[in-house]
């Protein structure tokens, strides 16, 4: 295993994705953050590459007007950096299936990023996909 940063650095490099590329729109700045074969896993799917991460970040950012990603926790340890990250958006473009609503979401999620070589390698993404279903009425959960 490759020689770890400080955990500052690392909570620094890990934090920069959400706040710049995420909620800045600089998808550009993945071939800056991220190692060439980063790969990103989440239930949108895996990603594996710079190109493919930048797709799927534009194409969020294109399903959902004012995007934002806020940084709420930060523990690292060792390579791994986790991170509560609240995301936030009005749904305006058609989003795993469904059109859109107009609708402002707000979510939490989960992520945690592995650093080698002070780049990011990998990706664990885990936002709270029933409470966005929810909130744009794509279902409904029962009430106990």
């Amino acid at each position: 295993m490759a020689a770890t940063a400080p955990l500052a650095e690392n909570k620094e490099l890990a934090r920069r994705f959400p706040e710049e590329v995420a909620t800045a729109g600089d998808v550009e700045l993945i071939d800056e953050l991220c190692a060439p074969d980063v790969v990103d896993h989440s239930p949108l799917g895996e990603v594996s590459g710079r190109e493919e991460l930048k797709a799927q970040m534009a194409g969020i950012r294109e399903a959902f007007e004012g995007f934002s990603a806020t940084v709420e926790d930060v523990v690292a340890e060792g390579d791994t950096v986790a991170m509560r990250v609240a995301l936030r958006g009005k749904h305006v473009g058609e989003f795993l299936g469904i059109e859109p609503t107009g609708k402002d979401v707000a979510i939490d999620n989960m992520v945690f990023t592995r650093i080698e070589d002070g780049r990011i390698a990998e990706r664990w993404v885990q936002p709270d996909l029933l409470g966005l279903m929810r909130q744009v009425g794509a279902v409904d959960v029962p009430t106990a």
